[in-house]
């Protein structure tokens, strides 16, 4: 089935967020978009294609999703996808899949860190639950669209995990 437009997956619809651990360059962008769309045009569940979608965002974050409402993504299939995904990043030199868990804005840029790290950050008070936090948690297309993904540290699971002021 071929792949659809980000912008029409139902709201119910499954997602999974991928961030690349630094900004990738305009031909490793077309590289993970090239693979994940080559992916994507043949994703099935137990033989049923799935529809399923996909979009860059920030220069660092690869959106899936797909709708579920016709056929469901297994956990052979779903595994698929993240096997294909580590193999690129061998490829690449840059992590996408078991990246660290922390996201957040420094001004206009985009920073990564460990639990520990943003938590010694948190302690300094240099993050507060003011700081804009991407919350890759999210499993579904309705809370990306609801404005979920990226918002202040003491909306997210960030304010529960870490000693915000």
């Amino acid at each position: 089935m071929p792949r659809i437009p980000f912008d029409t997956l139902p709201p119910q619809a499954r997602l999974w967020i991928f961030a690349a651990e630094r900004p990738l360059d305009a031909p490793e962008r077309d590289r993970v978009l090239g693979a994940a769309d080559a992916f994507l045009d043949t994703w099935t569940a137990h033989g049923t294609p799935l529809r399923a979608a996909r979009e860059w965002r920030h220069d660092q974050f690869l959106l899936i999703g797909v709708d579920e409402s016709q056929a469901g993504a297994s956990g052979c299939s779903i595994d698929a996808l993240f096997r294909g995904l580590k193999a690129l990043q061998v490829e690449l030199g840059v992590r996408l899949v078991d990246t660290p868990p922390v996201w957040f804005r420094d001004g206009a840029e985009i920073v990564v860190a460990s639990r520990e790290r943003f938590a010694e950050l948190a302690a300094a008070g240099a993050v507060d639950r003011a700081t804009p936090v991407f919350d890759n948690t999210l499993t579904r297309v309705a809370d990306l669209r609801a404005g979920r993904w990226e918002v202040p540290a003491g909306a997210a699971w960030h304010g529960k995990a870490f000693p915000l002021t």
